[in-house]
């Protein structure tokens, strides 16, 4: 299984990032996806969740109504749109799968609930 972020980058404060996250070897559909994020000298945090069927997200507070989670099982792909991006949004980026297929939970924000986990995507927000 390879999960493969990319799209982060440098932005100025107010600008909108979109980051993609690539599935092989998995069966996609079947498996809620997540985001996380990672800030210097921080630990992982939870930031978005999608479920399986991708009839419900979820979003920590501090992303809430700035970004949007989504998923397209035809591609094999999960996206997290960014809007209003803030310096404090400066992180990597991971995306991650669950380690059930088919797998509902209210602890979507605890990592040990996902199996597989992509390298990181390096988003910068300037001030």
């Amino acid at each position: 299984v390879q999960l493969q972020a990319s799209g982060g980058g440098l932005v100025q404060t107010g600008e909108s990032l979109r980051l993609s996250c690539v599935s092989s070897g998995l069966a996609f559909s079947r498996h809620g996806m997540g985001w996380f994020r990672q800030a210097p000298g921080k630990e992982r945090e939870f930031v978005a969740r999608i479920t399986w069927r991708g009839s419900n997200t979820y979003y920590a507070d501090s992303t809430k109504g700035r970004f949007i989670i989504s998923r397209d099982n035809a591609k094999n792909t999960a996206y997290l749109q960014m809007y209003n991006l803030e310096p404090e949004d400066t992180a990597v980026y991971y995306c991650a799968a669950d380690r059930r297929a088919e797998f509902g939970t209210t602890y979507y924000d605890n990592p040990t609930i996902y199996g597989y986990w992509g390298q990181g995507t390096l988003v910068t927000v300037s001030s």
